[in-house]
């Protein structure tokens, strides 16, 4: 069977980034959230103020802890990909889970036959948040096998479905914000763990399928479309 084609790389990934995600789980989100914005004064962040919370236990988006995969609005253009793109583009929807699920599908879905691996990054990173100071391509690259791996699959012609089993937000998030919700309104970044398989074909009839899980850092400020910021380096519970 081929190599792994989801190589993941938690030293790819931006160390700030890292420490939000840990944060926010480890229910230290507001020393380093507010040590994100300092080290970002003036990146454009939205004042939060001026996106008021939809529920005063919870802010952000009306969630449960659990959600079936696939999200149930329509897709947007991919900013700044080609119209060509390999990868799906991102769904319009204020639901973190959702958006996380919808991610998942798409990172675990590929063909290096008809793809490059440029091409395949771009379409990833087009998830991405505008908020450069949230926004880790580095923990996006890390998902992706390199020029010389994918190489390798094309001439296999490794390609690859996914089938996303459900996405939740880990008890121990839910349980930071249940303890403060303020943590949450500075950057409105979620925690999603998404679970699922993903079942890979090469030449000569070859098939395997795997199981995958991963934990998404992504950010629906009220009243926005949501957006990846990063990939966590544990999958939680």
């Amino acid at each position: 069977m081929p190599s792994s084609p989801q190589p993941f790389n938690p030293g790819g990934q931006s160390l700030m980034v890292r420490r939000l995600l840990v944060g926010l789980v480890a229910l230290v989100a507001v020393a380093l959230v507010a040590g994100l914005i300092a080290r970002h004064t003036g990146g454009g962040h939205r004042n939060p103020a001026a996106h008021p919370a939809t529920s005063t236990a919870f802010p952000g988006p009306t969630l449960s802890s659990g959600s079936t995969a696939g999200p149930s609005t329509a897709p947007s253009e991919p900013t700044g990909a080609a119209t060509t793109s390999p990868v799906a583009p991102p769904p319009h929807t204020s639901d973190p889970i959702a958006y996380a699920t919808a991610f998942a599908q798409a990172l675990w879905t590929y063909d290096t036959r008809t793809a490059t691996q440029s091409q395949q990054l771009a379409g990833l990173r087009a998830w991405l948040t505008s908020e450069s100071a949230y926004a880790d391509p580095d923990a996006v690259a890390s998902q992706v096998p390199d020029p010389t791996l994918w190489d390798r699959m094309r001439d296999n012609g490794q390609h690859a479905t996914a089938r996303v089993a459900e996405g939740h937000l880990p008890t121990a998030f839910n349980s930071a914000v249940a303890a403060d919700p303020a943590k949450l309104t500075v950057a409105y970044v979620y925690a999603v763990t998404v679970t699922g398989s993903q079942t890979i074909t090469w030449h000569g009839g070859g098939r395997g399928a795997e199981s995958r899980a991963i934990t998404l850092a992504v950010q629906c400020r009220p009243g926005h479309d949501c957006a990846l910021a990063s990939i966590a380096p544990t999958v939680y519970p």
